[in-house]
């Protein structure tokens, strides 16, 4: 068997155990000369309270409401939600090729702070612990629903995730059925459950803990971790260290760990290339259709564009959209690369 130092030294494919499939790794490829599109660094001379964006205390939104003047956290109904709960059931199919059907739910908006200048990177960890007790507060709310089937967080963080609006915040959307990545986990959890007798990610993680090479940082509860199939250029896998199913399951200590381990992550991020990291990060946890789920095993996935500078970022084009996903970086090098990017936050250096 060749070893992995070999292996990344030619292109090579890995296996993804939670999606299925293969990704294919070309790390020469770095190596070529960038003519493509460079994208300026995000502006960081933002306001602590802009008067004229919806997400600030004491602002109005779009539809007539008015923001409290909210001192920590606030979460409100999405003004143009993609799902809505009064949503009417209905179908339609046509010789088993034409398929379709409504899809109610509910879509929150969670504002982290009441500054417009802050980042997950730039707040305390009080603030951020705020964030992880309103997550798990509205996952318990919204899985309660009778018509929801499904609670996932997520964030969209920088304008090159398509984020619309710079204030601190991120959205629950809560589906009446299992969305199409968590059902594809949830297959891979149950068949790795069935085979081995285990649960897949706590094997995994004690297979990275024990090698190190890919680990970025961790405390007592969480870990992340550039993951050994990783496709985006420094994408990390946050994984809970105990066997937990869901946000609503971590305890005192893990929520603690959850906000510290969110920080120094996100602030390595943004040492890396001295810039605001965009990324998109969501939590994947179990149904909320109140069967035990003991296959699953609750983690986040946060995946960031950047891939040389703040300004040359990653797309999902050509043979990655038509053949196999594929990425320059080896997540060994993308590792190394963010542990040594440092926890002090380069804006306080």
């Amino acid at each position: 068997m060749s070893s992995l130092i070999e292996l990344g030294r030619h292109p090579h494919l890995r296996f993804d155990p939670l999606r299925r499939e293969w990704v294919q790794v070309s790390p020469r490829r770095t190596e070529r000369p960038w003519r493509g599109q460079v994208d300026p660094p995000e502006a960081e001379t933002i306001p602590a309270h802009d008067p004229g964006c919806y997400l600030c205390p004491g602002a109005p939104r779009a539809r007539g409401a008015t923001n409290p003047d909210y001192s920590t956290t606030f979460v409100f109904d999405n003004d143009f939600a993609a799902l809505h709960p009064s949503t009417p059931p209905a179908a339609y199919t046509d010789a088993d090729l034409l398929v379709a059907r409504s899809e109610p739910g509910i879509c929150r908006v969670v504002c982290f702070s009441p500054r417009h200048d802050l980042t997950l990177s730039r707040m305390d960890f009080a603030g951020i612990r705020a964030v992880v007790d309103v997550w798990i507060d509205e996952c318990a709310r919204l899985a309660a629903c009778p018509e929801i089937g499904y609670v996932l967080v997520f964030e969209n963080r920088g304008a090159a995730m398509g984020a619309s609006n710079p204030h601190p915040h991120g959205q629950i959307w809560a589906t009446a059925t299992v969305p199409n990545e968590p059902a594809r986990e949830q297959a891979s959890l149950s068949a790795w459950r069935h085979a081995h007798g285990g649960c897949l990610l706590c094997d995994y993680l004690s297979l990275e803990a024990a090698r190190g090479e890919r680990m970025i940082v961790e405390n007592g509860a969480f870990a992340a971790i550039v993951p050994f199939w990783a496709v985006w250029p420094f994408e990390t896998i946050v994984i809970s260290k105990r066997h937990v199913t869901g946000l609503d399951a971590l305890d005192q200590a893990g929520r603690d760990g959850l906000a510290d381990l969110l920080k120094r992550l996100t602030t390595h991020y943004d040492n890396l290339f001295e810039t605001p990291f965009p990324y998109s990060m969501g939590f994947h946890q179990r149904p909320a259709d109140e069967a035990p789920h003991d296959e699953w095993h609750l983690h986040a996935h946060v995946y960031p564009p950047l891939l040389r500078s703040a300004a040359v970022r990653k797309f999902m084009v050509g043979y990655e959209m038509l053949g196999t996903p594929q990425r320059d970086l080896t997540p060994e090098d993308a590792a190394a690369r963010l542990r040594a990017a440092g926890e002090e936050h380069y804006r306080g250096r």
